[in-house]
């Protein structure tokens, strides 16, 4: 019989709770809003606590920044977040505590980059980038087969990029760095910006290929810095599916013929890719985290 995990992807506006097989086949789930940490992680242990099944670990994909280092007495915290309430708070600790369970940590980015190694579009691979473009930008990578960590975790979208105040005289977003990568393209720079949320600006609007723009910048960085087998784009502003060929032709004049490999020059549309598990990396990668803990 196959062993059964729970999977928690924290985002900033809503939770995802699933119980799934150790083969990532989801038995059952629960969505609900991110509210105080105190109601929102109750939830999240009756969840858990009043499911019928035996679980072997929960993996926990959180939006951050978070202290992912099991040495560290901040493990398992989320540190320093804009997230009102939630600065500080002990997440993984409350839900051992309660649960009993083993809980493995990390950030919802890594932790999609890791089901997309298990179930999809990443399968086969040893180093990619999956990064998310909404409601914020994070990205994270497996590293010859490991999940990317140092002094803490990748902070991709934290990046700063060439921003030309007269084309683009917007300041910027992110309450810390004003222009960075998601200061200049989230979804809420987008709303910022134009005036409207950006599922609703046209196919044709000008803002996309601005968007473009900025994310093609990133990933051309990315991949001289990384050189990831394959780059997965994720998030809500990556359903306007005209952002694709604009970013990867975008990729393509940015690199100028200088990383010389047959998927960049002859198959991009293969290299640059939506996500495996759609709408389900988030909570898959959670529940794969826990199934990798526990092999550990």
């Amino acid at each position: 019989m196959e062993k059964v995990f729970g999977g928690v992807e924290a985002g900033g506006t809503k939770f995802v709770c699933a119980i799934g097989t150790e083969s990532g086949d989801i038995l059952a789930e629960e969505r609900f809003p991110t509210t105080e940490p105190e109601e929102t992680l109750n939830r999240t242990i009756s969840f858990f606590r009043d499911s019928p099944y035996s679980l072997s670990g929960i993996g926990v994909g959180t939006f951050g920044p978070i202290d992912p280092d099991p040495g560290s007495p901040m493990y398992g915290f989320i540190t320093s977040t804009p997230k009102p309430g939630w600065a500080n708070v002990n997440f993984r600790g409350i839900l051992s505590q309660e649960l009993k369970v083993s809980v493995a940590f990390d950030t919802d980015v890594n932790a999609a980059a890791l089901g997309e190694a298990a179930w999809g579009a990443a399968q086969g691979l040893h180093t990619f980038i999956y990064l998310t473009i909404g409601t914020g930008i994070g990205g994270g990578a497996l590293v010859h087969g490991n999940l990317l960590h140092g002094m803490i975790h990748p902070e991709m979208g934290h990046i700063f990029l060439l921003h030309n105040k007269e084309v683009d005289p917007f300041p910027g977003n992110c309450p810390f760095h004003g222009d960075c990568f998601e200061g200049l393209a989230s979804g809420p720079a987008m709303k910022k910006r134009w005036g409207v949320p950006a599922e609703v600006l046209a196919p044709d609007h000008p803002g996309w290929q601005l968007e473009a723009e900025y994310i093609a910048s990133a990933l051309t960085s990315y991949i001289c810095t990384l050189s990831p087998q394959r780059i997965i784009l994720g998030g809500g502003v990556m359903e306007q599916k005209t952002l694709f060929p604009l970013i990867r032709q975008r990729v393509l004049e940015l690199l100028n013929g200088y990383i010389v490999t047959p998927i960049i020059e002859e198959r991009i549309e293969t290299y640059i890719v939506s996500p495996g598990l759609g709408k389900r990396a988030g909570v898959l990668g959670a529940v794969a985290l826990a199934v990798r803990a526990s092999k550990i």
